[in-house]
């Protein structure tokens, strides 16, 4: 299929145009998952399982969440320097 084919069913909204990729073989760049092991104090450990528990989800995920949201705003405050 042309390129424009694809385009013209992309703005029309005609079809899916997923439907037209293979997505078996797309990898995210920089999604290789890497353990890292980190220590907390106690009280730390209490405060976050009470936030999971308020949001309903796990440590973990509070955890990535967390540092993720620090980190774009610090990406966003240095591509703006």
């Amino acid at each position: 299929m042309k390129v424009s084919k694809l385009d013209k069913i992309f703005d029309e909204n005609q079809e899916d145009v997923l439907d037209y990729f293979d997505a078996s073989k797309v990898k995210m760049i920089n999604e290789e998952i890497r353990r890292v092991n980190i220590d907390f104090p106690a009280w730390m450990v209490q405060s976050l399982d009470k936030e999971a528990q308020h949001i309903g989800i796990s440590r973990q995920a509070v955890i990535k969440m967390w540092l993720a949201d620090k980190l774009r705003d610090l990406n966003f405050k240095v591509a703006t320097l």
